[in-house]
């Protein structure tokens, strides 16, 4: 729901992928996952499953720090945007149901949102409606711990001015899917949370999927965290969930997320038609489903993000593979996390990130003569470096300051986003690598 820091993209890899996932390398898995949860960089939860049978599924760090409660494969966490995947199934389901088609206009339900006439239910399903984004808006951090009913909610919406005419362009809106999920109502003559049970849930075979409330450890669910700047956990925001619905309300485990998955490309949620409608990629996003390719290995699945959890689902048709992690907890790149786990399963070349703290420091010269803005001829995109108390900060265009961890003489890292900043010794210029990407930046 709630986008979060983010740098530069390039996720998974461009080049082509020829191994297949045979034999699991669970050792290796493990020997992630206790890295990431003894270096405080990531608590949460990892399944793998190859032709509907579960390969491994692994809980690391804790569902809640107070009283400590250490996190298990049962744990349930809050999905994020995860749920749009859901709520797109359902809307083809009522288009095969012959209760509306992508053509539908979103007058014919909520007649009062802006370009309701024009807008349909397709521009809704792909982003491409031009509906400002609800949880985009400053105002919305200052409710959204607070229950919200579906007339409120229409009514901040009817009041925001258009982004763009319907299908100008992409551009991700969590409103899309709140809408998406009151039309399921609507049609279905039932609250969205019956729907989900009746419509996918039961259909899937989901042991631990349903519309979240308020957090409950009685339940087996967690809470989240957010990191502290000295590397311990606090307790994040606890969204109320009368807000996301339809755009990211779901509470799952990655096990029944990787379940799901199989069961949608199985044709056991929808036609195999309305799949191949939902594959249709513009812009990276396609209906309710992302691109998510692996070195050229076609993959789809969906992201998540709501308070301090984050979560990312793919599957891979081509080998029957759905891999889902889910996190409550993180200050280490999810898609980097994501990354390395795919390294592992399809038995590429991988090493174990070193999260060692460095107990190297810069001298203060060095310090003041990296300070200064930095552009890329690479990327639209420029750095600013400044000295604070002894440290280095740096900020992207556009984007919040973070804090530059030394590790030797030139060399500087920010590990919750995989960069990696080498400083030339003779020339004003520094390399900038994330993950597979490797950019120059010059000092101005």
């Amino acid at each position: 729901m709630n986008a979060r820091f983010l740098f530069l993209t390039g996720l998974l890899g461009a080049a082509t992928l020829t191994a297949h996932a045979q034999q699991l390398n669970t050792a290796k898995l493990d020997s992630l996952l206790t890295s990431l949860a003894t270096h405080n960089k990531m608590m949460g939860s990892l399944a793998v499953s190859r032709n509907g049978q579960v390969m491994y599924s692994h809980a690391f760090g804790s569902a809640q720090l107070a009283p400590p409660v250490p996190a298990t494969p049962a744990t349930r966490y809050r999905m994020g945007s995860i749920t749009k995947m859901f709520t797109a199934v359902m809307i083809f389901q009522l288009i095969e149901e012959k209760k509306l088609t992508l053509d539908t206009k979103l007058a014919t339900f909520f007649p009062q949102l802006p370009n309701a006439k024009t807008i349909t239910i397709d521009q809704l399903l792909s982003h491409r409606s031009g509906l400002h984004n609800l949880t985009a808006d400053a105002a919305y951090l200052g409710y959204m711990t607070q229950p919200k009913v579906q007339a409120e909610l229409l009514a901040m919406m009817s009041n925001y001015s258009p982004d763009f005419e319907p299908g100008a362009k992409f551009d991700y809106s969590n409103s899309n899917y709140i809408v998406l999920g009151y039309i399921v109502k609507k049609l279905g003559k039932q609250p969205y949370a019956q729907a989900l049970q009746k419509r996918v849930v039961a259909k899937a075979g989901l042991k631990n999927t349903y519309y979240g409330g308020k957090i409950d450890p009685k339940q087996q669910e967690a809470f989240s965290y957010k990191p502290t700047g000295s590397g311990d956990w606090q307790l994040d925001t606890e969204t109320n969930m009368s807000t996301p619905g339809g755009a990211g309300a779901v509470v799952s485990t990655p096990t029944d997320i990787d379940r799901f998955l199989e069961a949608l490309f199985a044709g056991k949620l929808v036609s195999a038609a309305s799949l191949g409608e939902m594959k249709t990629v513009r812009d990276g996003f396609g209906r309710g489903i992302m691109l998510m390719p692996f070195y050229g290995k076609p993959g789809y699945g969906h992201g998540g993000i709501i308070d301090g959890f984050q979560s990312i689902a793919s599957y891979f048709p081509d080998d029957k593979l759905a891999v889902t992690l889910s996190t409550n907890a993180h200050s280490y790149t999810l898609g980097d996390a994501m990354g390395d786990v795919l390294r592992i399963c399809y038995n590429k070349p991988y090493k174990i990130p070193d999260f060692a703290a460095s107990t190297f420091v810069p001298a203060a010269a060095d310090l003041d003569r990296y300070v200064g803005t930095y552009a890329s001829q690479q990327i639209p995109l420029k750095v600013t470096l400044t000295k604070e108390s002894g440290s280095l900060l740096a900020q992207a265009t556009g984007q919040s300051a973070f804090p530059l961890e030394p590790v030797s003489q030139g060399v500087f890292k920010f590990d919750q986003a995989n960069i990696r900043m080498e400083f030339d010794a003779a020339k004003p210029t520094f390399t900038l690598k994330q993950g597979a990407n490797t950019y120059t930046f010059t000092k101005e």
